[in-house]
């Protein structure tokens, strides 16, 4: 069985410190969400009142429509993966699997069948008999996401779990954890600061910053379209440079601060004014072209050569910098203290107000805030 999360005006307070001030959020049954955030935005402290770990001192959280506000974790059937895995050393991998099941008086042979099952499901069935310490650390998380699974929850929290492991085993592990939620079909969320791990797992996204959602919505639409100047700065790698947006016979033309003018045709409605505007361009959103041709003037300051492509640091005329990415070439990569110009890919960038509170692009979907624009 799995269940939607319904949490309304949660406010969690230590002391005088409030951590989260008035969140909303609706996590529908059995998708994969994902809170991320920078450390200290509240993330953990939100799934920790979900399992029941943290008092809550406002608000109502609710599975479909039972509020679980005072119903005691254990009673709340969650089944939850830590960042250390907390799996028990003196036990072996069948005896932590089957913790769970004990606990609950559930019958023998129907213990022994429900951890075949998930042991095979996670591909730990072979070191049934092994303890812990004789297990790598993507293996041993594997146990504890047999161990949290077998219970059959109605909601699967999952802290950090990958954090523990090297960056090889973390990409394979996300693909293991993506395809047993989707094997299984259960509610699950999942906590992590790794932009990549998040857009890998997550059918929704909440980005998080000091206790309050900034943004909801599928790894896509936070990517190409963030609501506003922190996400997308939080989100993959960006340029920030100021701007003005122009008003010309009904028009919308964008102007960077080295001159350079570019057609906007998506501007929403209430932005079509002249203004002050930060704009961001994504690494791979920059077209670098010969010195000659029309665009940002910019000289290279470095280049690092990665295989597939090229990232190049330059110097913009206007005394900005960038960062750009450029699929490599054969024959020659830009030297440093070249003269080139920079086109843009108008219609992947993303405008801001001056404040950096909103964009003013139109395609925007939050779920935080209803319908796109």
């Amino acid at each position: 069985m799995s269940v939607s999360i319904n949490i309304k005006d949660a406010v969690k307070r230590y002391g005088n410190n409030t951590i989260i001030p008035d969140l909303s959020l609706t996590i529908r049954e059995g998708e994969f969400f994902t809170l991320l955030g920078p450390s200290g935005c509240g993330k953990t402290t939100l799934l920790r009142m979900i399992a029941g770990f943290n008092s809550i001192e406002g608000g109502t959280f609710a599975f479909d429509d039972k509020v679980i506000n005072d119903l005691d974790p254990a009673k709340r059937n969650i089944g939850m993966v830590f960042q250390n895995y907390a799996i028990f050393p003196h036990l072996t991998v069948r005896k932590n699997v089957e913790f769970g099941l004990k606990n609950r008086k559930v019958p023998a042979n129907e213990i022994k069948s429900r951890c075949d099952e998930f042991m095979k499901l996670v591909h730990v069935d072979e070191y049934a008999d092994r303890m812990p310490d004789r297990l790598s650390g993507g293996q041993q998380q594997r146990v504890a996401l047999a161990r949290a699974l077998v219970i059959k929850p109605d909601v699967l929290l999952m802290d950090e779990p990958l954090s523990n492991l090297d960056a090889k085993l973390r990409v394979e592990m996300r693909s293991i954890i993506k395809k047993i939620q989707n094997d299984v079909g259960i509610t699950t969320v999942y906590v992590t600061h790794d932009q990549e791990e998040a857009m890998a797992v997550s059918d929704r996204i909440a980005v998080m910053n000091q206790g309050v959602i900034q943004h909801i919505g599928t790894p896509k639409d936070i990517y190409q379209r963030p609501t506003n100047a922190f996400v997308a700065t939080f989100i993959g790698r960006t340029n920030m440079l100021k701007g003005h947006l122009l008003m010309q016979d009904g028009q919308c033309t964008l102007r960077f601060a080295s001159g350079y003018c570019v057609p906007l045709k998506n501007v929403q409605k209430q932005f079509q004014h002249e203004q002050d505007v930060l704009i961001s361009v994504r690494p791979e959103e920059f077209i670098v072209c010969p010195e000659n041709e029309h665009g940002i003037k910019a000289s290279v300051t470095d280049n690092i050569f990665l295989g597939l492509n090229t990232h190049y640091n330059l110097a913009l005329s206007s005394g900005e910098d960038v960062d750009t990415i450029q699929e490599s070439s054969i024959d020659s990569i830009i030297p440093k203290g070249a003269k080139v110009s920079l086109q843009i890919k108008t219609d992947k960038i993303n405008v801001f107000t001056a404040d950096g509170s909103q964009n003013i692009l139109t395609g925007v979907r939050d779920d935080n805030r209803g319908s796109g624009v």
